[in-house]
């Protein structure tokens, strides 16, 4: 049926929108993209101050092993803490800086204690941003560096008279810094899992978001086109009687009130989902059990609706759609058919809903402001149950919808 032709188009998606997943702090390589991330202040300072106090109670333990701490050694102390400030922004910078800063306060022979926390600390934020071979590559010329510092170099670093360090010690620091790179890859696995799980769970929103967005522009154009459609053949016959005869077009006028005012009434309850997502509808959804009232309604639009078959009992949803569909149908024979005629015919056949749509023609090509949406919205909500839709022409020139629908269940009745 030609006039049929504009509903096949594609129909309007919905818009692209950008999602970002979770605070940009929890992925540190986003936060190094944000251009106004937060500077951990309240823990580097806190590092910084345990690192100081610390490193001086070591000193005071270690006296007369290892040199004392002077003003130079301090500083050392106080910038391996610092540069912590910047370990989320630059990780693989910061890491080298404190794995160098420990490096030259143990080459100076300083005390061992708490300064080892820094690198610690560093690693631990490289391995959580994903630098991870970066962090395993410092935190291995640690080591390196240290077996250099305590067996090779020993002698000509102070203090004087030093020996070497026993083997025993290397063992633990491997094992430290060994553990302290399990942890912290644990700690990014188990992030990234975190964050694949909110973006699933957005994505999961999205999508609920977009079906529902759909569901609802579908009601609308099911509701609209086919009041529209009514009201646009009556007011067509009230302006072409208005003169000869007014009791006709007065009656043409009052069916035009009734109409508009039951379609503000079903766009109404539609836009109040929207307001208030999730609460229950006012008026119970129409099903095939309005069939009757549909066909009046064609009627008063100068269609005959003939219908054969009893509507087997089907769960909201499925009574939903079928009535959508079957209302699509008829308000296309109203706009686009040459046809005063249209039969719906109602089947239960191998636990399947069978609705068949027909009207003799022929095409008018008569348009009634369509959006082009009509058969889309019907492939569409077919679709959401598992069914199919069939339309086109008939070999003697007049137009047939199918469709057919799974039952479903009678849980939700």
């Amino acid at each position: 049926m030609a006039g049929m032709d504009e509903q096949r188009g594609p129909g309007v998606g919905p818009p692209e929108r950008w999602w970002r997943y979770g605070p940009p702090g929890w992925d540190r390589r986003a936060a190094e993209r944000v251009q106004g991330a937060r500077l951990p202040w309240p823990s580097t300072v806190l590092f910084t101050a345990f690192v100081l106090v610390g490193s001086g109670f070591a000193d005071h333990a270690q006296a007369g092993e290892r040199v004392a701490l002077d003003p130079l050694g301090r500083v050392l102390l106080l910038l391996s803490g610092a540069v912590l400030l910047w370990r989320w922004r630059h990780p693989v910078a910061v890491l080298w800086g404190t794995v160098a800063a420990v490096l030259l306060y143990l080459g100076a022979g300083y005390p061992y204690g708490p300064v080892l926390l820094t690198v610690a600390v560093a690693g631990f934020a490289a391995v959580v941003s994903g630098r991870r071979y970066a962090a395993w590559a410092a935190m291995g010329t640690l080591w390196a560096g240290h077996l250099l510092l305590v067996h090779v170099l020993y002698g000509w670093l102070p203090p004087s008279g030093d020996d070497a360090a026993p083997w025993t010690e290397e063992i633990v620091v491997a094992t430290w810094v060994v553990a302290l790179l399990a942890v912290s890859e644990l700690a990014r696995v188990r992030r990234e899992q975190w964050a694949r799980e909110r973006a699933e769970r957005a994505r999961a929103e999205r999508r609920r978001a977009d079906e529902e967005r759909l569901r609802i522009a579908r009601e609308l154009h099911d509701v609209l086109a086919h009041s529209i459609s009514v009201i646009n053949v009556q007011a067509g016959v009230g302006l072409a009687l208005l003169d000869s005869d007014p009791e006709q077009a007065r009656t043409a006028l009052t069916t035009i009130k009734g109409k508009s005012k039951e379609a503000l009434g079903e766009v109404r309850q539609v836009l109040e989902t929207l307001r208030a997502p999730g609460a229950a509808p006012r008026t119970p959804a129409p099903g095939l059990d309005r069939l009757p009232e549909l066909a009046e309604q064609a009627a008063s639009a100068g269609l005959t609706v003939t219908v054969e078959g009893e509507p087997p009992r089907l769960s909201p949803g499925a009574d939903l759609a079928a009535f959508r569909i079957v209302q699509e149908a008829l308000t296309n024979v109203v706009r686009h058919s040459g046809s005063r005629e249209a039969r719906v015919h109602i089947e239960r056949r191998d636990g399947r809903l069978r609705l068949l749509v027909d009207d003799d023609g022929p095409a008018t090509g008569a348009d009634a402001g369509g959006t082009g949406n009509g058969l889309a919205g019907m492939r569409e909500r077919a679709a959401a149950l598992g069914g199919t839709i069939e339309a086109g022409t008939r070999p003697d020139g007049g137009f047939r919808v199918l469709a057919v629908l799974p039952i479903g269940t009678e849980e939700d009745r």
